[in-house]
């Protein structure tokens, strides 16, 4: 097998690393192997780490370079490389590349073959006849995957590194940010970006995923528009990018250099490819045979096809195909937009569009099921896993009507994710784009009153209660405990929004009292109890004793974390506000020693942590209304003795 290498984290110090190893590699290997996606330059650091080598084991470099030459008959690879070695200008076909390297004055030479992907197949064994008959030769490859020779060594380019704390560059700037403001003060004297036009920069070069083709291209487009401008412009699509400078065609636009590895795929290889690129975020390698097999492509065929695309730089796997987690894959955004076009083109993206459906109703289904049994950290790490999918089919079903139930529907299951967790102003607005698309009386459509009407009650407490009309009548009559007790439960929170601890109290008791055990589809009973105790600790201790105890020891929080999470949250509230400091944050510490470092954090964490500081500073504190949960404007406080408060 080759030997793969990898300089750690792209763009940690540009490309200085890259082309420091590259220098190492050959001049103690005989066959280099420079792989990596499309644009990211493979070509232009071979030809200058190879030029740059005066003192290198060879006694004269001869390139020879495939670019704009498409696809080759057998035997031209060779032709083509005897020609370059002898100076002659033409050669057959059927020529024996070894004699003639032999037949040199001094065969020590290093023989550059660029851009070998259209030639892949012929170079593997041309390169290995090679190096088995003349020892003094060496062989520098580019090419978007590896030969796969046992004597390679691959140096795999990864993009230029966009920000974060171990960025490089010149004063900590990002090297993809570096490289566009150098390559834009080149197209633009005097170019400066500060402020909202840096932030734009990073943006785009965020978008353009490091890409170093892509940045190049998107800074000769500051001559025609702000990169203000600019930044929403590639947000929107990037593949439009192109300039007549370069003079490779392939160079010319992303598009251009995104089909030249398109059009070397097999039709299996270049249909999943296409298919997949209805996938927003990460997918999974069975959720890939799901959406993708079909029309000459069988689900067995799926996998392979994945591989052949993240040799080939479109995909990237997320995890180690060695590790516990199933591998995931996630395609580069220009690779994905070019898809899209390809799938749009063929009349298959309905198709694409209606399994993308039924694959995240699917999900939802399973998160919310594994929520209610007790399998909550599973929940969530579906949701974050699926999320940018769901998104996007959310988004696809504003303007297809036939799948606004189905999105709806997936809302709906998914209220954990934006209840308990901070995400209530995306569910909330997804909510009520979708319920005026669906049918008003139906059972989803009740179910999504509540919701939203839970998220919106902390902007528009009236707001809420419109909404709660509406789904009341239509749960009585249909006889739906589960949603009764649901709507309870947000009046609750209505009335908390207005601090009215006593009202909500009596909203959250009949909620727990009224609410199934184990009924699918929203809080927990439980969760009901655990909220009355908060509630309570502002107005009636002893009363929020008992509620708490009964919180805890209710048959639902067993299975449920969050209703313990809570419950656990009054407890120490009480213990705090009755003096026993030590007590209270020896409970808050136990609290968020359980929860998953690795997942969000859902609203109670931050009022465990403001009970913490307040034990700290000596501070009496209020009830944290997050805790409860309640979207908010700020941290807001709801003290028992001077009422509402906001720091």
């Amino acid at each position: 097998m080759p030997d793969l290498l990898e300089p750690g984290p792209a763009g940690l110090v540009g490309r200085a690393a890259e082309e420091t190893l590259l220098r190492d590699l050959l001049t103690s290997s005989r066959l280099v192997t420079v792989t990596g996606a499309a644009g990211v330059g493979k070509s232009r650091i071979a030809a200058t780490v190879a030029a740059g080598l005066d003192d290198g084991p060879w006694r004269r470099i001869v390139p020879v370079r495939w670019q704009g030459r498409g696809l080759a008959e057998p035997g031209d690879l060779a032709a083509e490389t005897v020609r370059a070695l002898t100076g002659r200008r033409t050669c057959p076909r059927r020529v024996d590349v070894t004699r003639a390297l032999r037949d040199l004055p001094g065969p020590d030479v290093l023989l550059f073959l660029d851009d070998a992907d259209p030639v892949h197949t012929e170079c593997v064994g041309l390169v290995q006849r090679l190096l088995m008959a003349v020892p003094e030769a060496r062989v520098l490859v580019t090419s978007r995957r590896a030969l796969g020779l046992g004597a390679e060594r691959v140096l795999r380019l990864a993009p230029l590194d966009t920000g974060g704390p171990d960025s490089g560059g010149e004063g900590g700037v990002p090297p993809a940010v570096e490289m566009f403001m150098r390559l834009a003060r080149a197209a633009v004297p005097g170019f400066r970006a500060e402020g909202a036009d840096l932030r734009a920069v990073t943006d785009i070069c965020r978008t353009l995923e490091g890409v170093p083709l892509a940045i190049e291209l998107a800074a000769g487009q500051t001559v025609r528009h702000p990169v203000t401008e600019l930044a929403g412009l590639l947000e929107r699509h990037q593949c439009w990018l192109g300039s007549t400078g370069p003079v490779l065609r392939r160079h010319r636009s992303l598009r251009e250099a995104v089909g030249a590895g398109y059009v070397l795929c097999e039709r299996p290889v270049r249909v999943v490819w296409g298919r997949a690129s209805i996938f927003e975020g990460s997918f999974s390698e069975s959720t890939a045979a799901f959406l993708c097999a079909g029309g000459g492509v069988s689900p067995d065929q799926v996998p392979s096809c994945l591989a052949r695309l993240v040799a080939a730089g479109v995909l990237r796997p997320l995890d180690d195909p060695g590790g516990v987690r199933r591998v995931r894959y996630r395609m580069s955004r220009a690779a994905r937009e070019f898809g899209l076009e390809r799938l749009a083109g063929s009349g298959e993206f309905p198709v694409a569009a209606e399994r993308r459906v039924l694959h995240c109703r699917r999900v939802a289904e399973v998160a919310e099921n594994l929520w209610g049994t007790g399998c909550q950290r599973q929940a969530v790490h579906l949701v974050r896993d699926e999320l940018d999918d769901l998104a996007a089919m959310i988004r696809h079903a504003l303007t297809e009507p036939d799948h606004a139930e189905a999105a709806l529907r997936c809302l709906v299951d998914l209220w954990f994710w934006w209840v308990a967790y901070d995400n209530e102003t995306e569910g909330r607005d997804h909510l009520l784009r979708l319920l005026p698309l669906c049918e008003s009386g139906s059972p989803t459509a009740v179910r999504a009153l509540w919701l939203a009407a839970w998220l919106t009650a902390s902007a528009d407490p009236r707001g809420a209660r419109v909404l709660l009309g509406r789904a009341w009548p239509a749960a009585v009559l249909a006889g739906d405990n589960a949603t009764i007790g649901r709507i309870a439960h947000v009046q609750g929170v209505v009335a908390l929004c207005e601090y009215d601890a006593e009202t909500a109290a009596e909203h959250f008791r009949e909620a727990a009292d009224t609410t199934p055990l184990h009924a699918p589809g929203g809080p927990s009973p439980a969760v009901s109890q655990a909220s009355l105790a908060m509630v309570q600790a502002t107005f009636a201790p002893r009363a929020a004793r008992r509620s708490a105890r009964r919180a805890m020891t209710h048959p639902g929080t067993r299975d449920d974390a969050w209703a313990s999470l809570l419950a656990r949250y009054a407890q120490a509230f009480l213990e705090h506000r009755r003096g026993h400091g030590g007590r209270a944050r020896q409970r808050a510490h136990r609290a968020l020693a359980d929860l998953d470092p690795r997942l969000p954090a859902p609203h109670a964490a931050a009022g465990l942590n403001q009970l913490i500081a307040d034990i700290e500073t000596g501070t009496r504190g209020g009830l944290h209304l997050r805790t409860v949960p309640l979207p908010h404007r700020g941290v807001r406080m709801l003290d028992p003795v001077a009422g509402p408060a906001t720091r």
